[in-house]
């Protein structure tokens, strides 16, 4: 590990610390063994190095882990620190003791140390930032319904394949499933089944692995249990003729009187294949409506730009401004948004009869309409805001009025429907002029993925498919 001279440990010199590709240290100035460790992807912790039985040459170097960094300030951290450092000139041993007492330490104790410690993104482009709010407190209600009462008591370093065989065969049999009333109106409903034993194993697996780096545990058993990690790939998406009667029970809830706010982020789901809280979260200061465009501060994969259709546009343009926030849709109490959306999308979708049907399909339907009428794949990712790092590296290279013209033809097509428009009326076949546009859209992209890495070539052989060949019809 690369190390750096010494400097006072403040929060200033702290957040200065930037990651450089390489883990290293830097070491207080003022307090001998303190230091804060700097991970290849910027987290920062917190540590002390000393060396055990009273030191000299030969004793056994120790690295002690005080805590991360936000977690713990710098002044509280140095204040640890100097009292661990305090315990080694006195004889103690602070590294040995903290790991002979892990080895004891019970499943739930790790659930509560991930809690405090572990929580943060593992792969990535957000690799190493702290999980946003609601993921945490999902993963750890998840942890704490259903792994700490079937393996709470069990030693966390005893824990093994079979353990976690039996802990989803559990689950899915719906052994931790449970409804308790808690208080006036709040409840708390825990469900069973496949699906919720596969999102618990994935985050027993996080666990494991925090437990790994902190040498609690030598081994992760979710990695050899036989047991199924992945949800199903869910391909559900409407069609033209479901949203029609999306919208067409969109306007009767409108019109029976439920909160206007609700029935339009729902349009907005469906105009812009936005995910739930892109949508429920958004800011004026994100909408920008000259050009078109949402530009999304904090997104799943962080900072987004997404063009806008016309339909979508119209909407944002006809909603009156709270003065005094600067949510599209604030809560009716308090300075958040807007979150009743769960009771009037299920008296949607009741009405519409489209059971099972959730705000993310939504986005499939966008995706799906997108690519079915013959957008380009490169778009139809600037549309959706596409999660692979490489393929934005390409979307990037691609100007935004072309992406705002497909996101406006897709969009359109989805409005008319969900105003009951007549398919015969929506827009079929693209014009000589569209066509020509789009043939050099996508021979720009070409030579662009020719510059790309390997992993670009499957984009560029379905552009290629996409593309009308000019001495012919379409490649095959």
């Amino acid at each position: 590990m690369a190390t750096r001279k010494s400097i006072l440990l403040t929060k200033e010199t702290v957040d200065a610390a930037k990651p450089n590709g390489k883990r290293y240290v830097v070491w207080d100035s003022d307090l001998a063994g303190f230091g804060l460790r700097v991970g290849m992807s910027g987290e920062k912790t917190f540590v002390v190095k000393y060396r055990a039985g009273g030191g000299g040459a030969e004793a056994e170097q120790r690295w002690l882990t005080i805590g991360r960094y936000g977690a713990l300030t710098a002044f509280e951290a140095r204040k640890l620190a100097k009292a661990k450092l305090g315990a080694v000139a006195a004889g103690a041993d602070p590294a040995a003791e903290l790991k002979a007492k892990r080895s004891e330490m019970l499943v739930s104790e790790l659930v509560d140390l991930y809690e405090k410690e572990g929580c943060v993104v593992q792969r990535g482009k957000r690799q190493g930032e702290a999980m946003k709010p609601r993921t945490k407190a999902y993963t750890i209600a998840r942890l704490r319904h259903h792994v700490v009462p079937l393996l709470g008591r069990r030693k966390a370093p005893s824990v093994n394949a079979g353990d976690i065989e039996r802990l989803v065969s559990d689950i899915t049999a719906g052994k931790t499933a449970r409804d308790e009333k808690i208080g006036p109106r709040k409840r708390i409903i825990v469900r069973g089944g496949a699906g919720a034993a596969r999102k618990v194993v994935r985050d027993l697996s996080a666990v494991f692995s925090f437990a790994r780096r902190r040498e609690i545990v030598t081994q992760n058993p979710c990695d050899t249990a036989a047991v199924r990690k992945t949800d199903n790939e869910n391909k559900r998406f409407l069609t033209l003729e479901e949203v029609t009667r999306l919208g067409s029970a969109l306007d009767e809830l409108e019109a029976e009187g439920v909160n206007p706010k609700a029935v339009n982020i729902a349009r907005l789901w469906a105009l812009t294949g936005c995910r739930r809280d892109e949508i429920a979260g958004l800011k004026w200061s994100e909408a920008n409506l000259v050009d078109g465009l949402l530009e999304l501060d904090d997104t799943k994969t962080g900072m987004s730009v997404r063009p806008l259709g016309a339909a979508a546009i119209a909407l944002l343009k006809s909603l009156e401004r709270v003065i005094d926030s600067d949510f599209v849709f604030p809560a009716e109490r308090g300075r958040g948004h807007y979150q009743g959306t769960k009771t009037v999308w299920t008296r949607a979708i009741k009405k519409a009869n489209l059971p099972g049907v959730t705000p993310h399909t939504l986005r499939h339907t966008m995706g799906s309409t997108a690519i079915s009428t013959g957008e380009a794949v490169a778009l139809t990712g600037a549309i959706l805001g596409h999660n692979n790092p490489r393929s934005t590296a390409i979307y990037a290279h691609v100007q935004a009025d072309p992406s705002r013209k497909a996101a406006n033809r897709v969009s359109k097509m989805i409005a008319d429907a969900l105003a009951g428009k007549p398919a015969s009326n929506r827009r079929s076949g693209a014009s000589p002029a569209r066509l020509d546009a789009d043939q050099e859209l996508l021979r720009a992209l070409t030579e662009r993925l020719a510059e790309a890495d390997n992993f670009a070539s499957q984009l560029q052989k379905a552009i290629a498919e996409l593309a009308p060949d000019q001495n012919g019809p379409r490649r095959s």
